[in-house]
C-alpha cells in the first residue's frame, strides 16, 4: 500500500496521522472551547500509539478501537464527561479486503473501479441539531464574525454536546468508553475494487468544496501536492472567508490533515 500524507496545523495542533504496513490512522482531537475541558494533545498522542500497535493484527476494527480507547483512558487516568475526545478514521488493507471505520466527523472517501466514489462518514453530531449550532452559523453568515458572543455560544454548545456524548440519543466519539467503538460507521470492500482511499479531518475537507477540487483529483496527489492543497485551503479561508460568512465554521482556521492511500 502506498500512502501520501500532509498536515497543516492551526493553533490547536490536535490532528494526528499515522501509517503502518497495512493501515492508516487519522485522529482529530476536539478543541476545548469550554475552559472546563482539557486539551486533546496527550489524548490523541496516546490513542494514536495504541491504535498503531494494534491495527495491523487480525480482528474486527471496532474491537481494536475499543481496546485502544480502554488502554488510553487507563494510561491517562481519564474520567468520562471531563475527558478529551477525538474523531477516528481508520483504513486497513489485509487479506484482500479494504476495511474502513469512522467515528466522528472525519470522512473517508473510497474510490470505486467505475471512477465513482463512496463517502463513509458519521453525521450523528450534526444530526443533534442543537440550537446553539444553528445560532452560531447564522450569526457568522450575517457577518457577526468571531466575536465574544460567538465564543460564548461555542462554550454552551460544547457543554450540551458533552451531555449527549456516547449516549444512544446522542452521538458517539472516542473518549473513555470503549463501547463507543462498536457504534462506529464501517465499510468493507474487495481490494481489487478500490483504486484509492482518502482520509481527512473536517478541517481539511471543508475548504475543498468552495475550491471545487474533486476527490478523484486529490487521490492522484503526492505528499507535496497534498501540502499545496492544504495551503490553498488555508489561503482561501484567510483571504476569501476570514469571518466565516461563506462557509460558517466554529473557528477561522482548523487543523488540516489528509492522507491518500493506494491499496
Amino acid at each position: 500500500m502506498k500512502v501520501a500524507t500532509a498536515q497543516l496545523p492551526a493553533l490547536a495542533d490536535e490532528d494526528r496521522v499515522l501509517v503502518t504496513d497495512h493501515g492508516v490512522i487519522v485522529l482529530d482531537g476536539a478543541t476545548a472551547h469550554d475552559p472546563a475541558m482539557p486539551a486533546a494533545h496527550e489524548y490523541v498522542d496516546t490513542l494514536g500509539a495504541e491504535l498503531r500497535s494494534r491495527i495491523d493484527r487480525p480482528g474486527d476494527l471496532r474491537g481494536i478501537l475499543a481496546e485502544a480507547i480502554a488502554a488510553t483512558a487507563d494510561h491517562l487516568q481519564l474520567h468520562s464527561g471531563i475527558a478529551p475526545s477525538s474523531t477516528v478514521a481508520l483504513l486497513r488493507v489485509c487479506d484482500n479486503i479494504t476495511e474502513i471505520l469512522t467515528l466522528g466527523d472525519s470522512p473517508v472517501i473510497v474510490g470505486r473501479a467505475d471512477n465513482g466514489f463512496d463517502i463513509v462518514t458519521d453525521t450523528r453530531l450534526d444530526d443533534l441539531h442543537l440550537p446553539e449550532s444553528t445560532q452560531y452559523r447564522n450569526r457568522l453568515a450575517s457577518g457577526s464574525g468571531y466575536d465574544e458572543t460567538h465564543r460564548g455560544l461555542l462554550r454552551v454548545l460544547q457543554r450540551k454536546q458533552r451531555e449527549r456524548r456516547n449516549h444512544a440519543d446522542g452521538y458517539w466519539i472516542a473518549e473513555t468508553d470503549p463501547d463507543s467503538a462498536y457504534h462506529a460507521v464501517t465499510a468493507r470492500y474487495p481490494v481489487e475494487s478500490v483504486p484509492w482511499v482518502v482520509l481527512a479531518t473536517d478541517g481539511a475537507a471543508s475548504p475543498l468544496a468552495p475550491m471545487e477540487t474533486s476527490w478523484p483529483d486529490i487521490a492522484k496527489m503526492d505528499a507535496a501536492g497534498l501540502r499545496q492543497l492544504l495551503e490553498r485551503g488555508r489561503h482561501w479561508e484567510a483571504n476569501h472567508d476570514p469571518d466565516g460568512q461563506i462557509q460558517p465554521r466554529s473557528k477561522r482556521h482548523d487543523d488540516m490533515t489528509i492522507a491518500v492511500a493506494l491499496p
